[in-house]
């Protein structure tokens, strides 16, 4: 009897770390690896339509590596520096990063942006907003 209770023991710890590890994978300690899947645009007047990562120039997949506050594109060239996290925070269970672009030089299409990433699950809201435009990107990350 006192040896099952011991294995109940040592199951129950055995769960509560791989939890605890689990968890951990979302809390900004390692890079992600994240994909971008349903990608929305809206304009003024509330007109939103889903579109394709290549008609806003969207890219598929994105690099966050929390060590270099930095966000980039997997096999990007030199021409698309990372793009840099100026703001992280933890807010229910939801790791909040911010940043701005300035965009193609000479153009003006900077933006301002927002992602936030379930800390349970690694799914990924990104929100951005530029002049007379926003956009809602949805994906999940996982650890690199």
């Amino acid at each position: 009897m006192k040896s099952l209770k011991l294995l109940g023991l040592i199951a129950f710890i055995i769960c509560i770390f791989s939890l605890t590890a689990l968890a951990g994978d979302f809390d900004g300690s390692r890079s992600l690896l994240c994909a971008t899947m349903d990608v929305v645009e809206c304009v003024p007047g509330g007109k939103c339509q889903r579109v394709t990562h290549d008609s806003i120039n969207a890219p598929k997949f994105v690099i966050i590596n929390f060590k270099e506050n930095s966000m980039s594109i997997p096999g990007a060239s030199k021409n698309r520096p990372p793009s840099k996290i100026e703001r992280t925070e933890s807010v229910d269970g939801k790791l909040i990063l911010q940043g701005a672009e300035d965009g193609i030089e000479g153009v003006r299409d900077g933006l301002g942006w927002t992602i936030a990433i379930s800390e349970e699950t690694g799914d990924m809201v990104l929100s951005a907003s530029g002049d007379q435009v926003g956009f809602v990107v949805f994906g999940a990350c996982t650890p690199q």
